[in-house]
């Protein structure tokens, strides 16, 4: 299957793209350049992997093909999670005790460095604190507080605050939840701003940011020739921060995730009064079911609502109906609201929706597959790959932080590049059906 990824370079409409900062003005690659590291993506992973490298020294330059924050960095819910998208108990479940703890210190340092390129950076984006994760089903309650009694006793983490059946309707005005758990440290942004902010960041430093500049191919010698239509990047080291539109640029690799698209709403203003009685303390949502419902407020008091997912080429015709479904099962009240935008994006999931951080040859790192999770662990990511891009070049080999990531096993999809897909659906059918179960 062809997955036509990039129909135009120009950020589609969405709310986010409607209320974008001001963008930096770049340029595409009109000659033939050289450099210490070249970057394939300007989404999250690129930017902060530029960030990360261009304060250490190296001269680095960052080819996207559209726009900053483009792809799913732009379109995004926009929740800032405390985790790598697995809770603790199935990390520790799948890999023990000791590297799922490794792996609770990256995730801390996740959402920190997120917090603080922020900070830094100055970037505008609406941080705003806190995630409530909620009970779609009885029975989701208890692994909720089982989850939340084990961060407590065996990590330390206080900043789960487990919310009961006959709290939660005083803070999200539907019937539809047994509960859930606050995560306060957790947080939600406006994420192309954020995306934009770290660009901003990443030329401040002395970062080279090419848009509109297509990667055709990456040679294999030492150093690479990154070819596109308009001239040759010749890097030392090269990263691959192409998420969910990887393509055909690194078939060794490509055969480990899986791009699928998912939409999100933006209802009309609700004003002050009607936020604040629609979600009382404006934090973010996200549900147990498999096939997420996951909302927040915007800065104007607009409900953006994501819900509902494809696994195809291309996007539902009428994407403001098929997210409105989800979101009148959840908040029925809201069935003569008009819908001001509707959009979606491309991701990238994995079989055990954990991202895969590794290296083809020896001057060409990747990561990717953030299965959902990408605002804080794509921004670790970039920092992680910078630190092993850094250690090579210094003959250091790969460091201790990149390979807890990498050293986590992949799982081919069955069938791979070309017979992945009917089985994805089968399978993601079978679970929709379940979330529809009492």
């Amino acid at each position: 299957m062809t997955r036509h990824v990039f129909a135009g370079t120009d950020h589609p409409p969405s709310y986010y793209a409607a209320t974008a900062k001001a963008a930096p003005a770049l340029s595409a690659l009109d000659a033939d350049i050289t450099c210490d590291v070249c970057i394939v993506g300007a989404g999250y992973t690129g930017l902060s992997a530029a960030i990360h490298l261009a304060e250490r020294g190296y001269d680095v330059v960052v080819l996207e093909a559209a726009q900053v924050g483009w792809g799913a960095s732009g379109r995004n819910g926009g929740q800032l999670g405390t985790t790598l998208r697995k809770s603790q108990s199935e990390l520790e479940e799948m890999l023990g005790r000791a590297h799922g703890r490794a792996l609770w210190d990256l995730a801390q340092d996740s959402i920190a460095t997120a917090k603080a390129l922020i900070k830094r950076f100055e970037i505008d984006c609406d941080l705003t604190p806190g995630i409530m994760h909620t009970a779609w089903k009885k029975g989701d309650m208890s692994w909720l507080r089982d989850e939340a009694d084990h961060m407590a006793e065996h990590y330390g983490y206080d900043k789960l605050h487990v919310i009961e059946k006959n709290e939660i309707g005083d803070m999200v005005a539907t019937d539809r939840y047994w509960g859930g758990v606050l995560d306060e440290e957790a947080a939600h942004l406006h994420p192309l701003n954020y995306a934009l902010g770290l660009a901003r960041g990443a030329i401040s430093l002395g970062a080279r940011i090419f848009e509109r500049t297509r990667v055709n191919s990456i040679s294999n010698e030492s150093p690479a020739a990154v070819a596109t239509d308009n001239g040759t990047v010749t890097a030392k080291q090269v990263i691959l921060a192409c998420n969910g539109y990887l393509g055909g640029l690194e078939r060794k690799v490509n055969g480990y995730i899986m791009p699928i698209n998912n939409f999100i709403i933006a209802t009309e203003p609700l004003g002050d009064e009607g936020a604040k009685a629609l979600i009382r303390d404006n934090v973010a949502i996200a549900d147990s079911k498999f096939v997420i419902d996951y909302y927040r407020l915007s800065a104007d008091g607009r409900l953006l609502f994501g819900g509902g997912e494809n696994y195809s080429s291309t996007f539902p015709k009428d994407i403001a109906a098929f997210v409105s479904k989800p979101m009148l099962r959840v908040f029925p009240q809201l069935k003569d609201k008009r819908i001001d935008y509707a959009w979606g994006g491309t991701l990238a999931i994995t079989l055990k929706r954990l991202p895969q951080f590794g290296r083809v040859g020896p001057n060409r790192f990747f990561g990717h597959g953030y299965s959902g999770q990408g605002i804080n662990v794509a921004t670790l990511g970039g920092k992680l790959l910078a630190e092993a891009v850094s250690a090579e070049a210094e003959g250091k080999g790969s460091p201790e932080r990149f390979n807890l990531m990498a050293d986590i096993k992949a799982t081919k999809f069955p069938g791979g590049t070309l017979l992945r897909y009917p089985g994805l659906v089968a399978g993601m059918l079978f679970y929709a059906m379940k979330d529809r179960l009492p």
